[in-house]
């Protein structure tokens, strides 16, 4: 055959080959489901937490077994309070199974990463295991948990578990040996103490995960009532320096919290508190106690502003909300099952509600503050673009879909809208409900309904969306339903009826509230959503662009730096005074950008001046907003 034969036959041949057309391997779950039946024996738990100056927790572990033959041993997978699967698998290391002193194979199953398989051999009554947890060394890593002064010890990560039993039913002796000199606050009890060496009383694995730690070498506690304490963690012995005033506020939210529900589910509550520019950030809520850090001048810097001094009143309110009360679907038996999280516009948002609020009603926060707060957060989605696509509950996916990743257009992805626009629908079923019964009854008496029930009750109590509508409806008859479902699943306007309710309306002001600048200084920014559509962080780089704003449509985008402004280079000062300057006329602001290696002028076309949201008082007659921030 001649090549060029050959060439001409050779499509035609290849034509006639059938593609291969695999089939999928099976999977199977080997895994045994969490069953509720009682747990053989009490699991060790022991951490080395004094190799500080690495920042590495070494765990031992015994853990009983009832049997010969496959077992299963799980890391925390789906962790309370983040709403998703975020157990840092990553950060273990060195994991060894003994028994009877001879090693003992084990092997990741291919499919759930967090599942650890074992054979145990015959006779074994025990196993041992071990394996180093590893603190991220910076926080591009991920949260920083030991720093050379300070740490915070959160069981879940310390520890694995056996599978196929409810937590619950796992009852665990924990231990710790801190740095020599430190000291720690937990709200587990404790059984004694050797040394450095702190044993703890036995509790369930479910309760031990529920019961973090946080120690360190500078410390101070101040008593906030008989079952309630302030454990302070700093950088330096001069960050735990409070006056009377700051600590009294702090009693007095407790006591807003107790008039508030009227009953409560802790024998104990630790506020477990860091002062820190070191350790990572956290804010994160348990039934008898919660994790909260704030930047070293939290009492030094106490009068300067109060952004973000309503942290202790979201966390601690989880305790009645989220963690006694929670979704019928989040609860889950372990922590590989998934969460559901349909109901985080009450488990956070009403949370968000009472953080602000108490904060106001303790002193926390100063009212005026906290009044501009809700007008930031009025103003954000009243102007929202997402607001037009995606609805609220949708939202409430974005702890398992985003992960609190950075996005690109925030305005019109929507990220964890929940809390926020969750407090706002919470702020107009209050106005709502003062409104239908004439002032006699508020949000007030659907909390201690809802949440101060069973006194003392340390279990969980799950609810449904239809027991939230029928609490409301007792407490005021109306189509409660129909409401929130209006603003939980369906797209539309913000819920800000209770502004106008309020006797409030929602202004734009050229100068910021001393709230709002002050929380521009505490974000390292410049906030210009309500008048451009960007903020704007050091060196002039924009960190976000509104969907349809004025620089969005000039194809500006997150990470582009402004270098001049109308020929000068820039400054945050010189911008907003160039938009001052521009207010009422016809000539753009002239400025000169740079996203990677390119440089361009735009022309920015926006006239309207400075805009700042405030609540303005209207008229004199009584204020249901008012009347939600006073003290009760």
């Amino acid at each position: 055959m001649s090549a060029s034969l050959a060439l001409i036959l050779a499509p035609a041949a290849l034509a006639q080959t059938q593609p291969t057309r695999p089939q999928p391997l099976g999977m199977t779950d080997p895994v045994p489901a969490a069953r509720d039946i009682a747990f053989q024996g009490t699991m060790r738990i022991e951490v080395d937490a004094t190799d500080t100056a690495r920042g590495i927790f070494r765990v031992r572990q015994v853990i009983p077994v009832g049997k010969a033959g496959p077992m299963t041993l799980l890391y925390p997978k789906w962790l309370p309070g983040n709403h998703a699967p975020r157990g840092p698998i990553a950060s273990i290391a060195g994991l060894k199974v003994k028994a009877a002193g001879k090693a003992v194979a084990w092997r990741r199953d291919p499919v759930d990463v967090y599942a650890f398989h074992i054979d145990v051999p015959s006779g074994a009554r025990e196993i041992e295991v071990e394996f180093q947890h590893l603190s991220p060394t910076k926080s591009d890593q991920g949260r920083v948990i030991m720093t050379p002064v300070m740490l915070n010890l959160q069981w879940e990560k310390m520890s694995l578990y056996p599978a196929g039993y409810f937590t619950r039913n796992i009852m665990v002796s924990p231990s710790v040996t801190l740095p020599s000199g430190w000291r720690g606050a937990t709200s587990l009890d404790v059984a004694s103490k050797n040394g450095n060496r702190i044993t703890f009383r036995q509790v369930s694995y479910e309760a031990l995960v529920d019961s973090p730690m946080f120690a360190g070498l500078h410390y101070r506690r101040e008593p906030l009532a008989a079952d309630v304490a302030l454990n302070i963690f700093a950088d330096r012995p001069q960050d735990l320096e409070a006056t009377p005033e700051q600590i009294a506020a702090h009693r007095e939210l407790v006591e807003q919290f107790g008039k508030l529900y009227g009953a409560k589910h802790y024998d104990e509550y630790e506020f477990l508190v860091a002062l820190t520019d070191e350790l990572g950030g956290i804010g994160l809520e348990h039934l008898r106690s919660s994790e909260n850090s704030h930047p070293r001048g939290y009492f030094t810097d106490w009068a300067k502003y109060s952004a973000g001094r309503d942290l202790l009143a979201h966390e601690m309110n989880h305790s009645w909300n989220g963690k006694y009360r929670r979704g019928a679907d989040l609860f889950t038996p372990d922590y590989r099952t998934p969460m559901r999280n349909s109901l985080l516009w009450v488990y956070e948002g009403q949370t968000q509600f009472w953080g602000y609020i108490l904060s106001a009603r303790s002193g926390m926060m100063p009212v005026e503050d906290v009044k501009a707060e809700l007008a930031r957060t009025a103003a954000y989605y009243d102007i929202q673009p997402g607001r037009s696509w995606r609805p609220l509950i949708d939202t409430t996916n974005d702890p398992i879909v985003n992960a609190r990743r950075p996005q690109a257009f925030g305005s019109w992805q929507r990220s964890e809208d929940y809390y926020s626009e969750g407090m706002l629908i919470w702020l107009d079923v209050d106005s709502r409900i003062r409104s239908l019964t004439n002032g006699r009854r508020s949000l007030d008496h659907f909390a201690r309904a809802f949440f101060g029930v069973r006194p003392n009750d340390q279990g969980i109590f799950p609810y449904t969306f239809e027991d939230v509508v029928r609490t409301l409806g007792e407490i005021a008859p109306y189509d409660w339903n129909s409401y929130l479902t209006q603003r939980v699943e369906k797209v539309g306007e913000a819920p800000l009826g209770w502004i106008g309710r309020g006797g409030y309306r929602l202004v734009y002001r050229d100068t910021p509230t001393p709230y709002f600048a002050g929380r521009e200084k505490d974000r390292e920014m410049l906030d210009l959503t309500y008048t451009i559509g960007a903020t704007i962080g050091k060196g002039g780089i924009v960190t976000g662009v509104a969907w349809d704003s004025p620089l969005f449509n000039q194809g500006v985008t997150g990470g582009t730096q402004i270098v001049a402004i109308n020929g000068q280079e820039y400054s945050d000062n010189d911008f907003k005074a160039a938009i001052t300057a521009a207010k009422g006329g016809r000539t753009p602001i002239e400025m000169l950008v740079k996203k990677g290696d390119r440089y361009r002028t735009i022309d920015l076309d926006y006239y309207d001046g400075l805009r700042y949201p405030v609540l303005e008082r209207v008229g004199s007659g009584p204020s249901t907003l008012d009347a939600l921030l006073a003290p009760l």
